[in-house]
């Protein structure tokens, strides 16, 4: 940020008590559910009890954005090589009011900071297919075939840490 781009009007931070995970949901409900209409009963699942959930609030208090990070076995699960040493970042949703105010990029780099901090040396995601130019201009490369998750094409990506 140039000292001439105001502040944003949001803070990033993991979420760590009950309301703050209610947000994240709501968020992830409101963009995937409602707006992309993935099923409900597929959208939460077993991974969100252990995974490290990140949440951007705007200064008044409304939630915008939220991701996750899968981590150790999890995150093996999910990733392209079974690698415990990757992280699996995945959820990544902003709210269609906050989208172009650079709360995306800001929920990554969050993920990635929380990676970071449990020694992974890389992250993984699976990005729907038309994010990708988001994901590659935050440093993620894209590699194997696209497949669908919900019924929307995706790609795995990954960045090195």
């Amino acid at each position: 940020m140039s000292a001439t781009e105001p502040a944003p009007d949001y803070d990033v931070r993991v979420a760590e008590d009950p309301a703050d995970r209610e947000a994240c949901f709501a968020v992830r409900k409101d963009v995937f559910v409602a707006e992309q209409r993935v099923p409900e009963d597929i959208e939460y699942d077993a991974y969100d009890a252990e995974a490290i959930h990140v949440l951007a609030v705007r200064a008044d208090g409304e939630a915008l954005g939220t991701g996750r990070l899968l981590h150790g076995a999890a995150a093996a699960a999910k990733n392209g090589d079974g690698d415990p040493a990757v992280g699996s970042l995945g959820r990544l949703a902003v709210t269609a009011s906050a989208r172009g105010l650079g709360v995306g990029a800001a929920l990554v780099r969050a993920v990635e900071d929380a990676a970071r901090a449990r020694g992974l040396t890389a992250v993984d995601l699976h990005a729907q297919t038309h994010a990708l130019g988001f994901y590659e201009r935050l440093g993620y490369a894209a590699y194997g075939p696209e497949f669908p998750d919900a019924g929307i094409p995706h790609r795995a990506m990954r960045r090195a840490l």
